[in-house]
This record gives C-alpha cells, structure tokens and sequence, in this order.
C-alpha cells in the first residue's frame, strides 16, 4: 500500500502507540498492551479502541491472520519528524538541528557520531 497523506496528525497518545510499533513492526493489539501496559497500568481495550481508531484514520495498515488482527504503521517516524520540522521551525533545519545540538548536552564523541551521519547522508544524495 502506497503511503497516504493525512488530513490530521496523531495525538500524543497515538505517537506513544506509534513509537511502539516503530520498534516492533508489525503486531496484534496484545502485544502492543504488554508493552505499554505490562503492569496492567491501563486495559487492553483501551488499546483496542485507540489502534482501531488509528486504523481509521490511516495512521496504521491492518491484515487479518487467522482472525487475529496484526497493525503496522503506515504514519512513519520521517513523516512525524516533518511534521515537527515544519510546525514548530517552518521547514528551517538548519534552525531544527541549531537549536537540539543548543538543548543536549552532547560529547565530543556523540557530534562527530552526527558529523558522520551527515557525511553519510550527503554522499547518498550527492549519488543519486
């Protein structure tokens, strides 16, 4: 399925879902529960409610597999990081990156960890 543009941006409590299904893919509402509820801080059919009203905004793909239902995004981090970009420093990255480099604390180390990504980014753009 070809990504879609999306009339609305998730709310805070469907990036914390989101985020979730960043780092695990695809998976059934349950085990979405047990990583963010594995203390039984909030029901399951909370999840339930918000993964299928996510679904229906677009936000997450939905496949049945023997009648349980797997979830996946379809609203990416890139696409979360633009948004961002754009609302909060008018599509300015020089602005975006000033400004988190300003407010963290970084290591010699960690910025020449960023100094390389960018190299790296920069001759994959420079290809092609």
């Amino acid at each position: 399925m070809a990504r879609q543009e999306l009339a609305s941006a998730p709310s805070e409590r469907e990036m914390d879902i989101l985020k979730v299904f960043w780092n695990v893919g695809e998976a059934p509402v349950r085990t979405i529960h047990q990583i963010m509820a594995p203390n039984g801080e909030f029901a399951l059919t909370t999840i339930q409610t918000l993964v299928r009203i996510m679904a229906e905004k677009g936000f997450l793909q939905v496949r049945n597999v023997n009648r349980t239902l797997y979830y996946k995004p379809n609203y990416t981090i890139e696409q979360a990081g633009s948004r961002f970009l754009h609302k909060v420093f008018d599509g300015a990255v020089d602005r975006l990156v000033l400004s988190m480099l300003q407010a963290e604390n970084l290591s010699a180390d960690e910025l020449r960890e960023i100094e390389k990504l960018i190299a790296k980014e920069r001759v994959k753009k420079q290809k092609g």
